[in-house]
């Protein structure tokens, strides 16, 4: 398997995604999209771009792997979902909280932190 393949994978794989959504997505079938993957080879640019599209990264990072200080927001922004993903339960449990337990929880997460 290509280097962008397996870039695309791992993306899938980040956003929880499987091969048959993005195939659907970039409107190309899911047997295509195998055999390209099959074959090692890399995909028109047209599909490409759309395959970027969807995944939310860009054609360059998908080619070479490289991420140029254009992708540096992405790359904030995808350390954020990756902390909401792993915080998900906490946030919507204190969206729940009333205003006076949500000062409280500040309170002891400080403590903690204090603590480290």
């Amino acid at each position: 398997m290509s280097d962008f393949w397996k870039r695309v994978d791992a993306e899938l794989d980040y956003l929880g995604k499987n091969r048959t959504y993005l195939a659907n997505k970039c409107e190309f079938s899911l047997t295509s999209f195998n055999l390209g993957i099959k074959r090692g080879s890399c995909p028109s640019a047209d599909t490409a771009v759309k395959i970027a599209a969807t995944l939310g990264v860009s054609v360059e990072y998908l080619v070479t792997g490289s991420n140029s200080s254009v992708n540096k927001n992405k790359d904030e922004e995808t350390e954020q979902l990756r902390l909401y993903r792993k915080h998900n339960e906490i946030i919507q449990k204190c969206e729940q909280l009333s205003p006076e337990k949500e000062k409280l929880l500040v309170v002891i997460a400080e403590s903690f932190e204090k603590d480290n």
